[in-house]
């Protein structure tokens, strides 16, 4: 059995029991408190927080093995109950278990169901911690920076946060400009193990290519005309931390081959320089460009794409989380005014629904910024020609002259969502983009055709 350096409190009754469990878990390494009734194990409770794990007895004088277990959960003591009950005591052991015990074992019981069941509650434990843990930070919206919603897509996408954030696995996040694919990957790092190592985010398509192999993997002193130093690179850079790749579909073929190298081997060569650079880094990339078309088309390396899209998390277009414009309306709202020190300001009904009507082909970026001109000027007629204007875009005349004998218009709208969606394998978002319907719309014609 393995050693274990875990603080363990005992709670029984009976001297001679106590005595021999006592020393039945010091020999398996527990570290023992004891104890003989409930008042005075809250009482060691209170003054050892290196408590981990408690068995107890159910019967203990005036007050029950219940009592205890129902203090401990009350207050949240982070620990792990077992509770041992009297033989055939079926409803006891039930009672204990939805208190909040983990484990039961009906006496008399044997040296190793005690052991597997102090084990399992300790497994029970570390977990409940854990998923604490991290559904208080994804609770804590603002710890998120701004990655807000309650549409159930939303909530996918926190849940796939939540699920992952822990590992190390290499994430590919997806969605049109403006949705927040870095807000997504800063929350990854946010509530990682790497939280308080670096988050260095990278705007592949802002880097030149003729300097992009130094900017990201570094150069030695003299490598190219006017370097007269080591520099380090973005990746080493990020060294124990997070690297967010932006836009990784602009990056250039010898940059896709040097980057599926550091995600295989986990090392990097500077410009220059023969020796390689051992990394500990967690991989983050997105784009809005749909990577396996740019596979199909050429353009991106396939093994790459496939050591990218280890965990895929896409981020949805505001326009398919309607329900969530309020909410985001109101953060907004509140951000700026405390930013620009003004009082929160209230927008009418009408206007209200304007907004939550509209489509937002910016997403959360152009509201975020619509809203922030809105504090600035407090002109919310401004704010409604803006959405006005952005969505007024040039339109060719029309070349479609209709048949004087007519046609069949049922046929021919569904053929044009077939085609849509054909051309844009089976996203249903871009096909009504590319017909200018709001996703609602299209979603409406597909319900109407049985598309």
């Amino acid at each position: 059995m393995t050693t274990h350096a875990q603080t363990i409190l005992l709670v029984e009754d009976d001297h001679a029991q106590n005595t021999l469990i006592s020393g039945m878990l010091e020999a398996q390494g527990y570290q023992v408190m004891t104890s003989f009734n409930v008042e005075e194990a809250i009482v060691i409770l209170k003054k050892t927080p290196a408590i981990s794990l408690i068995f107890t007895d159910w019967k203990l004088g005036q007050l029950s093995g219940l009592d205890l277990i129902s203090y401990v959960r009350k207050n949240d003591y982070p620990v792990g109950i077992v509770v041992a009950t009297a033989y055939g005591s079926i409803d006891h052991a039930a009672e204990a278990i939805e208190a909040g015990a983990d484990d039961y074992l009906a006496k008399p019981f044997q040296r190793l169901e005690l052991l597997l069941a102090l084990t399992k509650a300790d497994k029970a434990n570390q977990l409940r911690q854990t998923n604490s843990k991290l559904n208080s930070q994804l609770g804590q919206q603002n710890t998120l920076v701004d990655l807000i919603g309650n549409a159930p897509c939303m909530q996918k996408v926190f849940q796939r946060i939540e699920k992952v954030a822990a590992t190390n696995a290499t994430v590919l996040i997806s969605g049109e400009s403006g949705t927040g694919k870095e807000l997504a990957a800063r929350a990854l790092h946010k509530i990682s193990a790497r939280c308080n190592a670096p988050f260095i985010a990278i705007n592949c398509g802002a880097i030149p290519e003729n300097i992009a192999e130094a900017e990201l993997f570094g150069a030695k002193k003299g490598a190219y005309t006017g370097i007269t130093q080591d520099k380090i690179g973005k990746f080493e850079a990020a060294h124990g931390g997070t690297l967010f790749l932006d836009e990784v579909a602009e990056l250039s073929a010898s940059i896709q081959t040097k980057l599926l190298r550091l995600l295989q081997e986990g090392v990097v060569t500077p410009l220059g320089s023969n020796t390689e650079t051992k990394l500990d880094i967690r991989v983050i990339a997105a784009s809005h460009k749909q990577l396996q078309n740019q596979v199909e088309e050429g353009h991106f390396r396939e093994d790459l794409f496939y050591r990218l899209n280890i965990v895929p998390i896409h981020m949805p277009a505001l326009r398919e989380r309607q329900e969530d414009i309020g909410i985001l309306i109101h953060h907004f709202l509140t951000v700026f005014s405390e930013r620009y020190q003004s009082d929160v300001i209230d927008i009418d009904k009408e206007t209200m629904k304007k907004l939550i009507d509209y489509s937002w082909p910016g997403n959360v970026r152009q509201l975020s910024n619509s809203l922030e001109r809105f504090v600035l000027l407090q002109d919310q007629q401004e704010l409604i020609e803006s959405l006005s204007e952005s969505s007024s875009t040039p339109q060719a005349e029309a070349e479609f002259v209709l048949p004087e004998s007519g046609f069949d218009w049922h046929q021919f709208e569904r053929s044009v969502l077939l085609q849509a969606l054909n051309r844009n394998n089976g996203n249903r978002t871009h096909a009504a983009k590319m017909l200018n319907l709001s996703y609602k719309k299209f979603l409406y014609r597909l319900e109407k055709h049985q598309i």
